[in-house]
C-alpha cells in the first residue's frame, strides 16, 4: 500500500538493537484467542449492573465485552444521552463502526467532540455502504470542525469520486499547515486526478510532489505505477533506477523495477475505499506518536470498515491492544495473510505474545513454522534466535544466527554479532562471545549497547578493569538515564575496590531499574562492603522477590544463609560472582 512507507516513518521501525536487548511483544485458529469475559459478574437484569460490567471490560481492555455490555445497559435504559456516548466509543472502539453509526452522538446534551466524531464515524460508514453523496454531505457539512475537519478532508475526495462528483474529488484539500497530511492530501489528488482521466493533472502532481523531495519514496512508487499503466515502463524503470542509484536498499524500488523489467503487470491503483483507508492511517500514526492510542485506535477501526485487508491497519491494531487484551491483539495480527509484505514481521510480534504469557513451546513453535515459510528471511531468524536465547537455548540461538552472518557480504551488520555474542555468552562461551563483541565494536565502536556489552563482560570477570571503567563511562555519557549502565559502571568501581563509589553508583542504577534481580544483587554486594549489612541483607531479600533465575537465586540464598548465621564469614568477595 503506498502510503506504508510514510507510516513507517513516522512510527519509526523496529530496530534489531531493540530484539537484541528486550523484544517485546501467533495463534493456530480464531477459536483459540476468543476474547475472555471480564472478571466482574454480570446482573442481566440491571442496566447498572450491565453498565458496571461494561466499564470493567473497558479498563480491563476487553472491548467487544465492553461494547456489549454498555450497548445493553443502554438499550434497557431508552439510550440516555450519556449511556449512548459510552456506548458509541464501546462499540467505536471494539471495530463495530455500524453500531457505532448507529449510536453516534447528536443530543442536544452531547459534547461537540463527540458529536463531530460521531459525524465522521457516520460518513465513513456511508461509504463503506456505498452511499458516496450522503458521505460527502455528512464529511463536507457545516457540522463537522475540529479535531475531526483535517481527517474528514481527507476523506471527502474519495466519497466525492464515488458520487461521481469530479470537480469534488480532486479539489486540493486544505490540511490546516499540516505538512504531514497536506503531502497525503496531495498524493491521494494526484492519484483520483488519474482515476477521473485527468492524466496530464496527475502527471503535474506527481511530478511536483517529486520536486519537493522524496526520502520515503512514496512519490516514486506512486509516480512509477502511473508511467507503468500508462505503457510507459521505460519511463518507469528510469525513475526506479533512478530511487536506486540513491537507495539501493529500498526494496519497493528494486520490486517495481524487476516487475518492469520483466513485463510484470502494471499496479492497479487502489480502489477508492482502499484510497480512503490509507488516508486515515497518516492521522492514526500521528495520534500514536503524541501517545493518543484511543485516538488512534478509533481511526484505524475506521480505516478497517472501509478496508478489511489493510495488513497495516491489523498490525497497529494489535500493537494497541496487545499491553491490555492479548486475546484480541493476537485475533488482530492473525488477519495478516501470508504473502504479505508485514507477514514475517507479524508473526513475530504473534509468537512474542506467547513468550511474555510464559507459553515459550507455542512462541517456538510459530517461530520455527515462520522461518521454514520464508528462510530467507532475516527478521524470522532473528526472532527465533531471540526467542531460543530467551529459552535458555543459546546453542541454538547462535547456530540460527551464523548463516545471517555469514551472508552478510560487503556490508556487515553490528547488530548481528551483538545478538550472536549475547547467545555465545549465555552459553558460557568466553572466545567466541568476546570475539563477535570485537567484530561489532570494529563496525560500531561508539554504539552504547555495545560498549556496555563488552565492559561488563571484562569487569564480571575481573579483566581489563581500567578499559572497562573508561568504556562504560563512554556508554553512560551516550544514555545516562540507563539503569543497566550505571550498574555496569557501579560493578566496575565496586571490582576496582571503590565501594563508595560503587553504593553511589548502584543506588542510582537501582532507582532506575528496581526489577531487575542483578542490579539489585550488585547493589546488596555494595551495601555489605561498606559495612551496610542489614541493607544488604535487605537487597539480598529482595532479589528473591523478583524471580531471579536459578544460578543468582542460589548465590543469594547462600549470601543470606552465611550473613545471618551467628558466626558467619565474609562471604561476598569470595569469587568474582560472588563478591
Amino acid at each position: 500500500m503506498t502510503h506504508a512507507r510514510l507510516l513507517i516513518a513516522l512510527l519509526g521501525a523496529a530496530s534489531l538493537a531493540a530484539c537484541a536487548t528486550a523484544p517485546q511483544s501467533a495463534a493456530p485458529t480464531p477459536e483459540a484467542v476468543a476474547e475472555p469475559a471480564p472478571a466482574q459478574a454480570v446482573d442481566d437484569a440491571s442496566p447498572f449492573g450491565l453498565f458496571l460490567a461494561g466499564r470493567t471490560a473497558g479498563d480491563q481492555g476487553h472491548l467487544a465485552a465492553a461494547a456489549s455490555y454498555i450497548s445493553r445497559a443502554a438499550a434497557a435504559e431508552g439510550e440516555p444521552s450519556f449511556l449512548k456516548t459510552q456506548a458509541f466509543g464501546a462499540a467505536l472502539r471494539a471495530g463495530d463502526i455500524a453500531e457505532a453509526a448507529a449510536l453516534a452522538p447528536d443530543g442536544v446534551d452531547d459534547a461537540g467532540g463527540d458529536k463531530r466524531l460521531g459525524i465522521l464515524v457516520r460518513g465513513v460508514e456511508a461509504m463503506a455502504e456505498g452511499k458516496n453523496k450522503e458521505a460527502v454531505a455528512l464529511l463536507s457539512g457545516p457540522d463537522m470542525g475540529y479535531p475531526f475537519k483535517m481527517v474528514a478532508d481527507l476523506l471527502a475526495p474519495f466519497a466525492a469520486a464515488g458520487a461521481g462528483d469530479r470537480v469534488g474529488a480532486v479539489a486540493r484539500p486544505d490540511a490546516g499547515g499540516d505538512p504531514i497530511a497536506q503531502f497525503v492530501g496531495d498524493l491521494d489528488e494526484a492519484q483520483l486526478d488519474e482515476r477521473t482521466g485527468a492524466t496530464s493533472a496527475a502527471e503535474t502532481a506527481y511530478k511536483a510532489l517529486l520536486a519537493t523531495g522524496d526520502e520515503s519514496g512514496m512519490v516514486g512508487e506512486a509516480y512509477g505505477g502511473f508511467l507503468e499503466r500508462h505503457g510507459r515502463r521505460a519511463a518507469a524503470a528510469a525513475l526506479y533506477r533512478q530511487r536506486l542509484a540513491s537507495n539501493p536498499d529500498d526494496a519497493a524500488a528494486a520490486a517495481a523495477l524487476a516487475r518492469v523489467t520483466h513485463h510484470g503487470h502494471a499496479p492497479p491503483l487502489p480502489s477508492l475505499r482502499q484510497g480512503a483507508a490509507a488516508a486515515l492511517l497518516i492521522p492514526a500514526a500521528g495520534a500514536l506518536t503524541q501517545k493518543q492510542t484511543s485516538l488512534a485506535l478509533d481511526y484505524l477501526r475506521l480505516a478497517l470498515r472501509l478496508d478489511p485487508t489493510d495488513d497495516e491497519a491489523w498490525v497497529l491494531v494489535g500493537d494497541i491492544l496487545a499491553p491490555a487484551d492479548v486475546a484480541a491483539a493476537r485475533t488482530a495480527y492473525m488477519h495478516v495473510p501470508p504473502g504479505s509484505d508485514r507477514y514475517v514481521s507479524t508473526r513475530g510480534k504473534l509468537a512474542w505474545t506467547y513468550q511474555n504469557a510464559g507459553d515459550r513451546d507455542t512462541a517456538l513453535k510459530l517461530a520455527r513454522e515462520t522461518l521454514t515459510s520464508a528462510p530467507a528471511s532475516r527478521d524470522a531468524a532473528v526472532t527465533l534466535a531471540n526467542l531460543l536465547r530467551g529459552d535458555d537455548q543459546y546453542a541454538e540461538s547462535a547456530a540460527v544466527l551464523t548463516p545471517l552472518i555469514d551472508r552478510q557480504g560487503a556490508q556487515p551488520d553490528w547488530r548481528l554479532y551483538y545478538l550472536r555474542a549475547s547467545a555465545y555468552d549465555g552459553a558460557g562461551e568466553e572466545t567466541n562471545t568476546e570475539a563477535d563483541l570485537q567484530a561489532a565494536l570494529k563496525l560500531a565502536p561508539d554504539e552504547p549497547e555495545l560498549l556496555n556489552f563488552q565492559a561488563y563482560f571484562w569487569i564480571d570477570r575481573g579483566e581489563r578493569l581500567p578499559e572497562a571503567l573508561a568504556m562504560v563511562q563512554r556508554a553512560v555519557e551516550a544514555e545516562p538515564e540507563s539503569g543497566e549502565m550505571i550498574d555496569s559502571l557501579g560493578w566496575a568501581y565496586y571490582r576496582m575496590g571503590d565501594f563508595k563509589t560503587a553504593v553511589e553508583k548502584l543506588e542510582s542504577a537501582a532507582n532506575l531499574e528496581p526489577s531487575i534481580p542483578e542490579v539489585i544483587d550488585h547493589l546488596g554486594d555494595a551495601y555489605w562492603r561498606v559495612g551496610r549489612r542489614t541493607e544488604a541483607a535487605f537487597a539480598w531479600r529482595r532479589v528473591l522477590t523478583l524471580e531471579p533465575d536459578d544460578k543468582l537465586r542460589i548465590r543469594v540464598e547462600a549470601k543470606l544463609a552465611s550473613t545471618l548465621g551467628p558466626d558467619a564469614p565474609l562471604v561476598p568477595g569470595a569469587a568474582a560472582s560472588n563478591p
